[in-house]
C-alpha cells in the first residue's frame, strides 16, 4: 500500500536535499510545516520576509530553528518583494522548489510567471493532487482542481502530461489515466466525452506517452473493479485508474473537496508545468497537508 507518509520518507531519503524558497515565511502555520520538514531532513530552506519579524516569530514559536544550519533568512520588504526574491532564487538555481507562505496566491503566481526572471516554460500550469483515501490501497492523482477553468483538448493533453510527471516521480511508472465524464459512451452533446475519446486515441497513437489513457469513464467505473465488472467494462483502465482528469475546474474542485471533507482523505498537491514545482496551499490546510505537498514537490524536483 502506497501512502503519503511513504512519499515523505522517499523525499527524506533523497541523496541531494533540494532547497525550498518560501515567500512571506514569517507566519506560524508556514513555519510549522518548515519545522516538520527540517526535523525530517526533507530540505533546506530560504525564508523570505521582514528579517526582524522572521527572527521574532521563529524565536517565539520554534526556537529550535534559530540559527539552524538548514535555514537561511533573507530580508524582504513587503509581499511583492518577498515573492520576487523567492522566485529569483528558484529561477537562478539557488533553490529548486517555490513555496507559498502568508501571501495571496495571485501575488506569488504573478511573480512566478513574469517573463524576465520567472518560471515560465510555455507549458500549461495545472494543479496535481495526490490523495490517500480510506479504503483504497494506493494513491490517486487528481487534476485539475485549481488552475484551468474550461480546458480544451490541447490543454487537457498538457494537464495529463503534468499529472503523469508527478505520478512517475512518486513511483507509478506507467500510470493509468482516466478522463472523467458522466458516461462511457461518446456523446456529441457532452464535450467531456469527445475530449476523453480523443485523448484515448492520442495515447494509442503514441502522442501521449508513459501512461495508459482510457475514457470517457464515470468515476465509479474508473476506481471500482466491481462497478466496472457490473457495467461490462474490461479495458485496461476499468477500475484501475491512478490518475483522474476532471472535465473542468468546477468538477475537479468539487471532487477534491469532497474527498477531503466527506471521505477525510489525506492530500498533498503542487502546481506543475513551470520550470520548478510550486507548493501553493491554503491557510485552511493542515501542517500535514503542507508537508505532503512539499514532499511531492521535492520528489518531482529530484526527477
Amino acid at each position: 500500500m502506497q501512502t503519503l507518509s511513504e512519499l515523505v520518507n522517499q523525499a527524506a531519503a533523497l541523496s541531494d536535499r533540494p532547497c525550498t524558497a518560501v515567500a512571506c515565511a514569517a507566519d506560524t502555520d508556514v513555519l510549522e510545516s518548515v519545522n516538520l520538514a527540517v526535523s525530517r531532513g526533507l530540505a533546506t530552506f530560504k525564508l523570505f520576509d521582514d528579517k526582524e519579524l522572521l527572527i521574532e516569530t521563529i524565536s517565539m514559536k520554534y526556537p529550535q530553528l534559530v540559527n539552524h544550519p538548514d535555514i537561511e533568512l533573507i530580508d524582504s520588504k513587503g509581499i511583492q518583494e518577498a515573492a520576487q526574491l523567492a522566485v529569483e532564487a528558484v529561477s537562478t538555481g539557488s533553490a529548486q522548489v517555490l513555496m507559498k507562505g502568508n501571501l495571496p496566491t495571485a501575488t506569488l503566481m504573478k511573480a512566478a510567471l513574469q517573463k524576465e526572471v520567472g518560471l515560465r516554460t510555455g507549458n500549461v500550469l495545472s494543479h496535481v493532487a495526490a490523495f490517500e483515501i480510506p479504503g483504497f490501497d494506493k494513491l490517486f492523482f487528481i487534476s485539475d482542481s485549481a488552475m484551468n477553468i474550461t480546458p480544451d483538448l490541447q490543454v487537457k493533453v498538457q494537464i495529463i502530461e503534468n499529472a503523469v510527471t508527478v505520478a512517475r516521480a512518486c513511483g507509478v511508472n506507467m500510470p493509468v489515466v482516466v478522463p472523467l465524464a458522466a458516461v462511457e459512451a461518446v456523446n456529441p452533446a457532452m464535450q467531456a466525452t469527445l475530449d476523453a475519446a480523443s485523448l484515448t486515441m492520442m495515447n494509442q497513437r503514441g502522442q501521449l506517452e508513459n501512461c495508459i489513457v482510457e475514457g470517457p469513464m464515470a468515476l465509479d467505473n474508473a476506481i471500482s473493479p466491481e462497478a466496472a465488472h457490473h457495467k461490462g467494462l474490461s479495458g485496461p483502465a476499468a477500475g484501475k485508474a491512478d490518475i483522474l482528469i476532471a472535465p473542468n475546474l468546477e468538477a475537479g474542485n468539487i471532487l477534491y473537496k469532497s474527498l477531503t471533507y466527506f471521505a477525510r482523505a489525506k492530500v498533498g498537491g503542487i502546481i506543475q508545468g513551470a520550470s520548478a514545482p510550486i507548493v501553493v496551499t491554503s491557510r485552511a490546510d493542515s501542517a500535514e497537508t503542507k508537508l505532503h505537498s512539499l514532499a511531492l514537490a521535492l520528489l518531482v524536483s529530484n526527477n
